[in-house]
């Protein structure tokens, strides 16, 4: 059962315009915030009416929701474990006149088989999966003081394996996964989908021209035996710090990534 939207969570909440104001968020002031990877996530994941699409993590649901936006006529579950959050992204898919096409499940990524058919999420039943799984690694980095933020970016080693394996078993035949990752770990994320996937598609995200980059977007096909592809770096800043022409686009305008084409 999603908790209610009181006036107390209403009271520390934010609502905020991303996309350029084509989507407008109800978030939480503390704790962990929407940045550039969800709508990163979102751009790089591919799509069409009438299919079904499921944002594991989702949060408040911006992943979710900017896909749904993106793409008429596809059907999109947000899949999230915190009440308070899920009940912040049901606010924000009505928020954004979404409510008949963005449903809910409130159940933890790594739940049973059982609990995921118990909210709705049967085997087989997605067309394509995305997710922003929690990636840092509490023995190595310095945790947040907040627990929101401590929740949503930090997990243990083995953790993404998990999600991939979950996500592999929602998926159909040839369904895809897109998710988001560190790049100093993409040796973690390509072991992760070596079993179930194929034809994965690495897209490097780089902060500034000329810099590592410091996200990786994978696209990968369940049961493909196809090879693995490396595109040309997504640049986000000029080497004077102002947004690239193409991350304007994507995160302003809405248009999607390279990953997000069939």
């Amino acid at each position: 059962m999603l908790a209610d939207f009181d006036s107390e969570q209403s009271r520390d909440a934010s609502e905020d315009a991303v996309l350029g104001g084509r989507l407008r968020l109800r978030q939480p002031v503390h704790g962990h915030r929407v940045g550039h990877d969800a709508i990163l996530l979102a751009a790089a994941c591919p799509g069409r009416a009438g299919e079904r699409a499921a944002d594991l993590g989702a949060g408040v649901g911006a992943a979710g929701l900017v896909l749904a936006r993106r793409i008429a006529g596809l059907d999109v579950t947000l899949v999230e474990v915190d009440e308070r959050l899920a009940a912040f992204a049901r606010e924000n898919a009505q928020l954004n006149g979404l409510g008949a096409r963005v449903r809910i499940a409130n159940v933890d990524v790594t739940a049973s088989a059982r609990a995921h058919a118990a909210a709705g999420l049967h085997a087989g039943s997605q067309s394509r999966v995305l997710m922003n799984p929690p990636f840092n690694d509490p023995a190595r980095l310095r945790p947040s003081p907040d627990s929101g933020r401590r929740f949503a970016h930090g997990a243990v080693r083995g953790t993404l394996a998990i999600w991939v394996r979950t996500a592999a078993r929602l998926l159909r035949a040839a369904g895809t996964l897109t998710f988001i990752w560190r790049a100093d770990a993409l040796d973690e994320a390509l072991q992760a989908v070596a079993t179930n996937f194929g034809a994965t598609t690495v897209l490097p995200i780089h902060p500034m021209r000329g810099k590592p980059a410091i996200r990786v977007l994978l696209r990968a096909t369940k049961g493909s035996g196809a090879p693995m592809a490396l595109l040309p770096g997504f640049v986000l800043n000029d080497a004077v710090g102002r947004s690239s022409q193409d991350a304007e686009a994507v995160l302003r305008q809405g248009a999607s990534l390279p990953l997000a084409e069939p």
